[in-house]
């Protein structure tokens, strides 16, 4: 094992669970209507509660378990057996399986987090948690699997998802897309204005994302070296491209810039890398 690599994947879990709580929760709760706030910011807080848990006891074994037919992990590792302090030569050569693991728990985390954009103000809670426990057995963890678990079949076929292009990105923003056709319009869509209550949360949680992002990006690496270090300054340039891009063309359309606009660019774009 590498001492340096394990610190630096370890730091990069933190980053990564900053980037839910608190980032995408002041993210999307600035972005709400004052009365919806506090919603929003229990739903990211729950989801990191719902998804850890489900990951230890299920939910990692079925993601990258040893492989059934290339379609799912079996339940050899749920509760975390056989994951421990030595490496598994499968994912990570140079850190504790169990860092391995915890760094994987952080995307689980994010990912359903990350659909609440789609259903903000429209949907009560116990629907809200049902859907993200169910989400993530049937959606994320077979996906997962099939991407980044050994013996996954789009792995096979030669599938490269560095940090979570397909898995993370791809998967929120489809399973978003169909919530939102199936919630139908907002009340009250197009006949009055739904405002941001609150921009310097917006702004405080775009900044915590993009912070958080140089794990989520350098840290899949799953070591301390040059493809870590590629990963984070084209992290932070693109980032810094998308914000400027979007005030200067907000700029040109509509006369001025807008910190809502600076705010929102760049998560948008850093997150397709």
């Amino acid at each position: 094992m590498n001492s340096g690599d394990t610190a630096w994947v370890l730091m990069a879990s933190a980053l990564v669970l900053l980037m839910t709580i608190p980032g995408l929760a002041f993210f999307y709760g600035g972005l709400v209507r004052r009365k919806n706030v506090l919603s929003i910011l229990m739903q990211c807080f729950i989801i990191v509660c719902v998804i850890s848990l489900q990951w230890v006891l299920f939910g990692y074994s079925l993601a990258f378990g040893p492989d059934f037919h290339g379609l799912i992990g079996n339940l050899d590792w749920a509760g975390l057996s056989g994951v421990g302090a030595a490496p598994n030569p499968d994912y990570a050569k140079t850190i504790p399986h169990s860092v391995f693991m915890i760094f994987q728990a952080m995307f689980a985390i994010i990912t359903p987090a990350l659909i609440i954009g789609a259903y903000a103000e429209r949907v009560k809670f116990p629907a809200f948690l049902l859907f993200t426990l169910l989400w993530a057995t049937f959606v994320y963890d077979p996906l997962a699997h099939w991407v980044w678990g050994t013996g996954g079949w789009l792995k096979a076929m030669g599938g490269l998802d560095f940090a979570g292009g397909i898995v993370v990105h791809v998967s929120s923003g489809i399973s978003a897309l169909i919530l939102a056709l199936l919630l139908g319009k907002r009340v009250g869509y197009n006949h009055k204005p739904i405002r941001p209550h609150n921009l310097p949360f917006t702004v405080l949680g775009a900044a915590l994302l993009w912070f958080g992002w140089f794990g989520f990006n350098a840290g899949s690496a799953l070591a301390a070296d040059g493809l870590a270090a590629n990963a984070f300054v084209t992290t932070h340039t693109a980032t810094a491209a998308a914000g400027l891009t979007w005030a200067l063309i907000e700029w040109w359309h509509n006369g001025t810039p807008t910190i809502l606009g600076a705010a929102t660019g760049p998560p948008a774009v850093s997150s397709t890398r």
